[in-house]
């Protein structure tokens, strides 16, 4: 059995013999079924950056631009052309570089707040149009690299569409998002970085090459061990990403502050290199609200504290952006993202899933008011504590922010829900 000093206090046995963050959060976190009047409001840094993050929301809603076709649009700030992302595209970036020191969560998708990434390989296109359509012009070189050398998605879905697939597409019978939107949402489970570490992760991905196909190098076996290489590293590149801004992700999150930031490089290595039509954030409060009752009870960390990382976090989801073209924007308004982040349900065990941690995301609706992203879902169930049903209910009325799914079976690995209750 594995044991690291970064584990020091947490109990279980299973998480620590294999990847199981499930485990873990049973094993370790503190269920709270008390009101609302512990909650810190904001903190100086806070209203600061949230205030920088403001001025720039309002500068990228009133941005007028005019695109190729002649038409003004307004909701762009900024667009790259010139650079292809990547995990490490870019240096280190912040909200205000002169209150650099200020954020607690460190991380942007581009060089700048706001501004969106080239994403290419779902299709060049899509690409260039959702540039073009805002008066942007991407380098010709790119363009070229992209259409004659480099395969997208885009171009892999038509293909192998059959000439009826063509046709019922071409006279919209068959519908849904652009193809280069076929990932649709994609959830990735961030807290095993924070856990873990990426050279564990790494050492466990190595194993399950090793173990792939029995010398026999079939079709599926020969795919499935070039997929897991490209697991490995992109692990790595996430490592060389972290390090840009001075952290190293190599070990578990070894306090509370770490693992927010670990966890939230997870969800900044997958907003840098995809853009599937749902960036979900995944069920994350209770398992770092173990970390910071840890860091509370050895007296490192306040509660103003705790809900500083919080609010950070929750800050930065809401920065994120993609460059989306006309089709999309048609179907949806708002440049939505759906990064939803669940809170509240109930485990298989029947045990309130419901911690303080849930109490300061849903917080950050009062601390930093209403914002659609991340979109606040509370698993919701007449077995949650009834203090935590009336907090709901009271942000749901002062922010109109939240929504709810009532469930009976929750599982906190897979973020899956039926409506039963």
């Amino acid at each position: 059995m594995i044991q690291k000093d970064e584990w020091n206090g947490f109990a279980g046995r299973l998480w620590k013999e294999e990847v199981n963050v499930r485990d873990f959060i049973q094993n370790n976190y503190t269920p709270y079924d008390g009101d609302s009047k512990f909650l810190a409001g904001p903190t100086k840094a806070t209203e600061k950056l949230f205030d920088e993050l403001q001025k720039l929301q309002k500068e990228e809603h009133n941005k007028v631009s005019v695109g190729k076709d002649g038409k003004q649009r307004t909701g762009v700030l900024d667009l790259e052309t010139k650079v292809v992302t990547s995990l490490t595209a870019y240096g280190a970036a912040y909200i205000c570089p002169e209150g650099k020191d200020l954020e607690k969560v460190v991380g942007l998708q581009t060089d700048k707040p706001l501004k969106r990434a080239f994403m290419p390989y779902g299709g060049i296109n899509m690409a260039v149009q959702s540039c073009e359509m805002y008066g942007y012009e991407v380098d010709p070189e790119l363009k070229k690299i992209f259409t004659e050398y480099h395969k997208t998605h885009n171009q892999g879905v038509f293909d192998i569409y059959t000439p009826e697939h063509r046709a019922v597409r071409s006279a919209h019978i068959l519908t849904g998002l652009p193809d280069t939107y076929g990932r649709g949402r994609i959830v990735g489970d961030y807290r095993r970085i924070a856990l873990y570490g990426i050279d564990q992760l790494i050492k466990y991905k190595q194993e399950d090459f090793a173990n792939i196909g029995d010398g026999t190098m079939s079709e599926d076996v020969c795919r499935l061990r070039e997929e897991v290489t490209d697991q490995i590293n992109a692990l790595k590149g996430m490592k060389e990403m972290a390090a840009l801004y001075g952290f190293d992700i190599s070990k578990p999150a070894k306090n509370a502050r770490e693992a927010f930031q670990w966890l939230y490089f997870g969800y900044l290595a997958a907003v840098k290199t995809q853009n599937g039509a749902a960036m979900s954030v995944g069920r994350v409060s209770t398992f770092l609200d173990i970390y910071i009752e840890r860091d509370i009870k050895n007296g490192v960390l306040t509660e103003e504290e705790a809900q500083e990382l919080v609010d950070h976090m929750v800050m930065k989801f809401r920065m994120v952006r993609f460059a989306r073209i006309e089709s999309y924007n048609q179907l949806f308004s708002g440049h939505p993202i759906w990064a939803t982040l669940e809170v509240g349900g109930l485990g298989q065990d029947g045990r309130s899933m419901v911690t303080k941690n849930d109490y300061r995301f849903l917080h950050t609706l009062e601390n930093m008011g209403p914002s659609p992203e991340p979109n606040m879902t509370v698993l919701y169930s007449k077995r949650l504590p009834e203090n935590f049903r009336k907090y709901c209910a009271k942000i749901s009325i002062d922010t109109s922010s939240i929504q709810y799914e009532e469930l009976h079976f929750f599982t906190s690995l897979c973020c899956r829900y039926t409506t039963t209750d």
